[in-house]
């Protein structure tokens, strides 16, 4: 039966103790989280964040949350290694970048359906009641959409 790393008998050193060169203890506090299946996970965490440091984050938090912040270190440390001036928020920046566009994108589509819309019903009343001037005047003004100024109004007249 295996259990994190380590055979029955022997033990298996953890990524960490592995990478650091270290024997790997009973209560080593890196083996849970770095298994020596996984030996890049923990090199990119060492590599940005330090041995050290990375053992004191994880002693300082209780069990139940250390996963979720190795999950985090992990995710940091890859992202630095790809973009090192930047990191994860190199990420977020050109996330949120094409978050923008395509709410902008969004916005000019559902303007231009009811604009349309608007066509189709002006259209449709026209050949149905050709009768009063406001009737006309209110079917007949065209919509655009303002461009510079999408995140406010959509609509001018």
């Amino acid at each position: 039966m295996k259990e994190s790393g380590r055979k029955q008998g022997t033990l298996s050193p953890c990524a960490a103790c592995k990478l650091l060169r270290r024997r790997c203890a009973h209560d080593c506090v890196f083996a849970p989280y770095f298994p020596a299946d996984e030996p890049q996970k923990f090199a990119s965490v060492h590599k940005v964040f330090g041995a050290s440091n990375v053992n004191k984050m994880l002693q300082e938090l209780p069990e139940h949350q250390r996963s979720d912040a190795v999950s985090s270190m992990v995710y940091e440390a890859n992202a630095r290694v790809r973009d090192p001036v930047y990191g994860c928020v190199g990420a977020i920046s050109s996330l949120q970048q094409q978050i923008d566009s395509l709410q902008t994108q969004l916005a000019l589509a559902q303007a231009e359906v009811v604009h349309m819309r608007m066509r189709q019903f002006s259209s449709e009343s026209a050949n149905t009641t050709a009768s009063s001037p406001a009737a006309k005047s209110f079917f007949s003004m065209d919509m655009h959409v303002d461009q510079a100024n999408i995140g406010g109004s959509l609509w001018s007249c």
